[in-house]
């Protein structure tokens, strides 16, 4: 994780909290020659707009006032999204069955791209059960991402 990275998450953690939800990922990244800083928040029975507004506000002034980013930037705060995608350990062990699209960096068995039902993940492995009942692992270093999906 970058230093600005940590530096906002340390910051944002108790400000999402505070308004009843939970910081879902914090990324800083250039795009179309632009910085932007997003902060995700995600929170039981889905985040609305009123949410992320409320957390905008509280934390926008406090990024201000600490100044972590030197540069110019965009600052967004969204729900984390129902194909959101898995990161940390945590993430994959709340959403075990669940509906996924693991990503490779390069084709295994004629694709780049296997949906499947999470069933572990252990090491960085994940595996994956297909809706024809068909188990494929995959290691960690095929693994490009994983995202949740809706079926």
């Amino acid at each position: 994780m970058n230093k600005v990275v940590e530096t906002v998450t340390a910051m944002a953690r108790p400000v999402v909290e505070a308004h009843g939800c939970e910081l879902w990922d914090v990324e800083y990244v250039r795009e179309a020659g632009t910085w932007f800083l997003r902060v995700y928040i995600d929170k039981e029975g889905g985040v609305g707009i009123d949410d992320c507004e409320a957390v905008s506000r509280a934390l926008d002034p406090l990024l201000d006032e600490a100044d972590p980013i030197p540069d110019s930037y965009n600052f967004e705060v969204s729900s984390a999204g129902v194909e959101r995608e898995l990161k940390r350990p945590s993430d994959f062990q709340r959403f075990l069955g669940s509906y996924v699209s693991v990503k490779l960096y390069r084709t295994a068995e004629g694709s780049k791209e296997h949906l499947g039902y999470l069933r572990s993940f252990a090491g960085g492995d994940v595996t994956i059960e297909t809706k024809s009942g068909e188990t494929k692992t995959f290691e960690k270093n095929q693994v490009a991402s994983v995202h949740l999906r809706l079926e």
